[in-house]
């Protein structure tokens, strides 16, 4: 055995079976980036020079806090939460290992309702714990009664729910989240990351009276954010005490914080780019529903699902050398054929829509 060899066996097997999490690059000739799900408004300038010359004030030799307290407290305005209860991470994912490393081993049960957005399956992997997949229905909507008599049976340490889910855009009702948790045992994760744009009640109605549940939201996607990295956990403030001993301390740095303060303090802003975005997903919707043997799911996130009636890859790949990027949903096995398109501004939508046209109509193969 080589030195290297030797080197690579003290890595878990359960690290060693994974994949990286990659998106995939695309080139300088992509001018219309709709893969994922990201808002297509970055900052106002004014809004930019307000949080830079807040940071710039701020001194560079100094750590942050251990969690930012002050963001913490705002988020807690914002949703009329207790801040004690709110742990604010680099990014969702950064907080998805911490609640994984407090809660999942390998005794750990782990029920994820299918298709969901796969870096949780991953995450449970690593941690070695056992998932149970519950299939959709026939159209791909919840099974809710499925996940729920799974919570119910199998006992599991945690069930996650993504409502609206990613990847397919659809959502749950407050009661049929209500039912999962009421089944469940131990820990319920609802990840919002995209509750701005639905049209369903957040389960930010039912923290108070379930303390096994727990809200993931993000700035990501409706705020902007993306490439700043900002997630938050919301729940009991002693179950959220818990997961702080598992989660890696001074992980929000200090520009990332006052981004999300500026932002908190902007409603109108969030209000009417959330508006846009819902009013250009439903415009895809309808258009690309409109066109001859076309499949497409309904939506309450800011992207749209569909199934061309061509090959999905070629479709794909005469996007791309029109200057359009949307992303392939074929990893997921009940999306085998599927691509998804995030809302991109008027003007990208258009582009992709005349883009899509003309990629039908067979000028690529």
């Amino acid at each position: 055995m080589t030195r290297l060899e030797r080197a690579l066996a003290q890595i878990r097997p359960a690290v060693r079976i994974q994949r990286p999490y990659l998106v995939g690059g695309h080139g300088d000739a992509i001018t219309v980036k709709l893969n994922q799900n990201e808002s297509p408004f970055d900052l106002p300038d004014e809004c930019k020079k307000q949080i830079v010359d807040a940071w710039q004030a701020m001194p560079f030799n100094r750590y942050p806090n251990e969690q930012p307290n002050r963001l913490c407290q705002a988020i807690g305005e914002y949703i009329d939460w207790d801040s004690a209860g709110i742990v604010v991470g680099n990014g969702s994912n950064e907080l998805m290992y911490a609640l994984a490393m407090a809660c999942v081993s390998s005794q750990s049960r782990v029920v994820l309702p299918r298709p969901m957005f796969s870096f949780y399956e991953k995450v449970i992997h690593l941690y070695e714990g056992t998932v149970t997949s519950v299939p959709p229905r026939p159209d791909f909507s919840f099974d809710t009664e499925a996940i729920a008599s799974a919570a119910s049976h199998i006992q599991p340490a945690l069930v996650v729910l993504v409502t609206p889910n990613n990847p397919t855009g659809m959502a749950m009702t407050l009661e049929e989240v209500q039912t999962v948790v009421d089944a469940a045992p131990g820990l319920v994760l609802v990840d919002e990351a995209y509750v701005e744009f639905s049209a369903e009640a957040s389960a930010r109605e039912l923290l108070s009276s379930y303390p096994n549940l727990i809200l993931l939201r993000t700035f990501s996607k409706a705020f902007g954010l993306a490439g700043l990295r900002l997630g938050y956990l919301a729940g009991h403030p002693d179950l959220i005490a818990e997961i702080l001993k598992a989660r890696v301390p001074f992980m929000v740095d200090r520009l990332s914080e006052c981004a999300a303060m500026m932002l908190l303090q902007c409603p109108e802003l969030l209000q009417a780019r959330c508006d846009l975005l819902k009013e250009e997903t439903r415009g895809l919707r309808l258009a690309l529903a409109a066109m001859e043997g076309m499949s497409v799911l309904p939506t309450q996130a800011n992207f749209v699902v569909f199934k061309p009636p061509a090959c999905s890859k070629a479709v794909m790949d005469g996007l791309a050398a029109t200057g359009v990027l949307v992303r392939d949903m074929s990893g997921y096995p009940e999306l085998a054929g599927w691509l998804r398109v995030s809302a991109g501004t008027p003007a990208e939508n258009r582009v992709f829509l005349h883009a899509l046209k003309i990629t039908l109509s067979g000028r690529y193969h």
